[in-house]
């Protein structure tokens, strides 16, 4: 019974986070005639108010995100041709991004540097560990398989560390970024606000769900070659 209460808690706080936040993106995402420009439209003229002419806006399938690479705002397409708190804040969100990659913030550098080798380290990783009991019995050295699965238990982990990194950038460009803007600027009202503060919110707990499910991810290879 203890394992079952401690498998549940820990589906909650894997999927909670992530369902609350699609739940408020979708809320938020119907159309306002009262707003007089589109997500895409917000980004563009936030980007000419902080003079930051440099930084592209483009339609994208893989998510809302910001690449400080191309130094591109990527929207999706209800988010670009939307109408729509959500598609306000989340464009607010990812321009917050940009401005932290104007000042040299150095939280979003390291995650940048992270996410490079991360991705390399992960493929590594995966590979490493399943050829583990080839190289094991190739070797005839128990020590070669142990070796072999600490290399690939450190390259999974270096996801887990990518979205550690990445929580306080997330929370940066939605609070001390974007919420700042929309309150001086005064493109939304009192009640509004308040909603994008949900909003807000959202964006930076879709990367909790992202943090615990590495976590989770790295466990379940833990558990597979402890068998």
């Amino acid at each position: 019974m203890p394992i079952l209460i401690l498998l549940l808690i820990l589906l909650a706080l894997i999927f909670g986070p992530q369902f609350w936040a699609k739940r408020v993106l979708t809320k938020y995402s119907r159309h306002r005639k009262d707003f007089p420009g589109t997500g895409s439209e917000f980004a563009y003229h936030l980007l000419n108010q902080l003079d930051m002419s440099n930084i592209k806006v483009e339609i994208t399938e893989l998510g809302d995100h910001y690449d400080p690479i191309e130094k591109t705002v990527r929207l999706s397409q209800a988010n670009w041709e939307g109408k729509s708190l959500t598609a306000i804040a989340t464009a607010a969100h990812e321009i917050g991004h940009a401005i932290q990659d104007n000042i040299g913030y150095q939280p979003l550098q390291a995650r940048t540097r992270l996410v490079g080798i991360a991705q390399i380290a992960e493929k590594v990783g995966a590979g490493l560990m399943i050829m583990i009991p080839v190289i094991a019995i190739i070797a005839r050295i128990p020590a070669a398989g142990f070796l072999m699965f600490l290399g690939g238990l450190a390259s999974l982990g270096a996801s887990v560390i990518v979205h550690l990194v990445t929580l306080p950038v997330e929370w940066d460009a939605s609070f001390k970024r974007a919420l700042p803007i929309l309150a001086k600027g005064e493109y939304l009202s009192t009640k509004d606000q308040k909603a994008a503060r949900k909003i807000l919110t959202a964006c930076a707990l879709t990367y909790v769900a992202g943090s615990l499910t590495s976590l989770l991810n790295l466990w379940r290879w833990i558990a597979i070659l402890r068998r």
